[in-house]
């Protein structure tokens, strides 16, 4: 564990069994990593799919942590908290319980075999810009620049916030 605590955003996103209520949980399980606040979230969120259609539409949101897990220590917890919830990786774009990203990492770039920050797809996504500037406007994605204009960018993509 670090010394200093980080700041961090995840994604969260299900599709499977009552995903309102996997996406409420993991809020929940958030807060109970160790060394970890959970600082805010976001409003939740309703996306079609992306890549493989054939599946019902996405609940998706965004959570700002603060947390003296390190990054790779991050990933395995939020990967520990996806097995529990039944996550099974089939295949990419492949319906699920619950997906639990790393978008940023404080200002940290990182690539390696497990972990892209600040992830690779972030930018290109209404489903995770939208919660983002919800909760950090003035957010800037390292080589990628300020959220409205990329938000802006998403406009043909269709999401509806939700009452949960």
């Amino acid at each position: 564990m670090r010394k200093i605590p980080s700041q961090a955003f995840i994604a969260l996103g299900s599709n499977l069994e009552n995903p309102i209520s996997q996406i409420q949980q993991a809020f929940d399980e958030l807060k109970q990593l160790p060394g970890t606040h959970l600082i805010s979230h976001s409003s939740l969120y309703k996306s079609a799919p992306v890549g493989r259609l054939d599946q019902p539409d996405f609940i998706n949101a965004v959570a700002l942590i603060e947390t003296h897990l390190a990054p790779h220590e991050l990933l395995n917890a939020l990967l520990a908290i996806e097995l529990q919830h039944g996550r099974v990786r089939e295949s990419l774009n492949a319906p699920r319980t619950l997906d639990l990203d790393i978008l940023l990492y404080d200002n940290l770039a990182c690539r390696d075999e497990a972990l892209t920050l600040p992830h690779p797809r972030m930018s290109q996504r209404a489903f995770v810009l939208r919660p983002l500037m919800e909760i950090a406007p003035d957010c800037h994605i390292p080589g990628h620049g300020l959220i409205a204009p990329l938000l802006a960018a998403c406009n043909e993509q269709k999401l509806e916030q939700i009452k949960a």
